[in-house]
């Protein structure tokens, strides 16, 4: 196990990136088939070799820029410890019903369990259970880092999921920002502590931490009111004024469920967002500010026009140059959803063309992620780039680059 411990520390989207956790999709995505796809909440099934030499080039990008980790090693990690190992499996039978399968699951070393936590437990015979093929579900969208959990300042928050299919998620992650040495942290699941009715929904690809007094969180199919109040009850606890701006967000298609996947920050003075939504009036903002013990709303006009009352200055970039038949098609395979490495230094899928020519007319430069990786270019030659991955077979799973990151540290901005 890591000696050092990783003080977590995310004050903004855009800082340099200094540790991020990721998940390599495995098995797991294979373990869907058509039929069952919807339980899981695809729309589509996803090609595993395809996709992974796509993500390929997106993590070797990530590990030019900055430190990488995985899920499934730190699993691995505490699991070899037999009473974290124990209780763990204790946890995760009892929530998913599954008794019968605790002791099984205890027989498994450390590195097999964790990826059967992961990919799923099948069993050949079945028929006791409703002729289910998997006596524990697989976990395809782990790979989609950022929902499960999200870094605010020096917190890791643990989500409260819209669907149930999806909680293990968070008990894997819980036990690993809790147990693993290498991290130093405070760990609060805030719908959990704050949301006294027990039905709010918080999840990461929602939450966005724009500056270090400055959160933005959509409203929407996965965030419900009651998730966003308990936000606001955590911000309560923080020293100092601090704002929450929250977006409502279309009910449908599934491509509007997060935040993120209609607004993104890029530096500290640009942004890329999707008009119809960011811009329109048909979708509301509002403004909360935090002051101690109180909070007191109002609606704004939209999120850019919040942003800058509070002197983040940014400029809109329009996913698919802001054109009627372009833009919905790009925001669909998550042409908004960028991730920084550091200002003005952003990744994304090189599928949506449109998009990223916006980009470079405005002065970001577009680069390969194959450039990257095979050292023909150096992130460290220009101020401003956009690293262009292929994602034809990863956008199918509905998320993009920011979805397939959970940062844990990033230096501090200057606005």
């Amino acid at each position: 196990m890591d000696s050092n411990p990783i003080t977590v520390n995310v004050n903004s989207e855009i800082g340099k990136l200094q540790h991020v956790l990721v998940h390599t999709p495995g098995n797991e995505v294979e373990n869907m088939t058509p039929e069952d796809a919807h339980v899981y909440l695809f729309s589509d099934i996803l090609n595993l070799q395809v996709a992974q030499k796509e993500y390929g080039y997106f993590k070797r990008v990530l590990q030019k820029a900055t430190t990488v980790h995985e899920v499934k090693d730190l699993l691995a990690d505490i699991l070899q410890n037999e009473s974290i190992k124990f209780a763990l499996v204790d946890r995760i039978c009892k929530a998913e019903n599954k008794a019968f399968l605790s002791n099984y699951l205890k027989s498994l070393s450390a590195n097999e369990l964790s990826y059967q936590l992961i990919e799923g437990v099948h069993l050949k015979d079945v028929t006791y259970i409703n002729n289910e093929k998997y006596a524990l579900l697989p976990l395809p969208n782990l790979f989609f880092m950022r929902d499960a959990s999200f870094t605010m300042f020096d917190n890791v928050m643990i989500s409260s999921m819209a669907s149930q299919v999806r909680a293990r998620e968070g008990m894997i992650l819980e036990a690993i920002y809790n147990l693993h040495p290498m991290f130093e942290t405070k760990v609060i699941n805030p719908v959990l502590k704050y949301d006294i009715h027990g039905i709010g929904t918080v999840e990461g690809g929602d939450v966005q931490i724009v500056r270090d007094d400055i959160i933005i969180c959509g409203l929407g199919s996965r965030t419900n009111m009651h998730g966003v109040e308990a936000l606001v009850e955590h911000l309560k606890t923080r020293p100092g004024v601090k704002h929450l701006i929250f977006q409502e967000l279309p009910p449908k298609p599934e491509s509007f469920i997060h935040l993120d996947m209609v607004f993104t920050m890029l530096d500290v003075d640009k942004c890329m967002a999707y008009k119809p939504v960011i811009m329109s009036n048909n979708f509301k903002t509002f403004h909360i500010t935090i002051d101690g013990q109180k909070a007191v709303g109002k609606e704004v006009p939209n999120l850019i026009n919040g942003l800058n009352s509070l002197g983040v200055n940014v400029e809109p970039v329009f996913c698919g140059d802001g054109d009627d038949n372009f833009g919905p098609r790009e925001q669909w395979h998550s042409g908004c959803n960028f991730f920084c490495l550091e200002p003005g230094k952003f990744i994304g899928y090189g599928r949506n063309q449109h998009t990223l020519q916006a980009l470079n007319d405005v002065g970001f430069n577009i680069v390969t992620a194959a450039d990257v990786v095979n050292n023909k270019y150096d992130l460290n030659s220009t101020r401003k780039c956009i690293i262009a991955f292929e994602g034809n077979e990863l956008s199918r799973g509905g998320g993009g680059a920011r979805c397939m990151t959970m940062p844990l540290q990033r230096m501090p901005v200057e606005w």
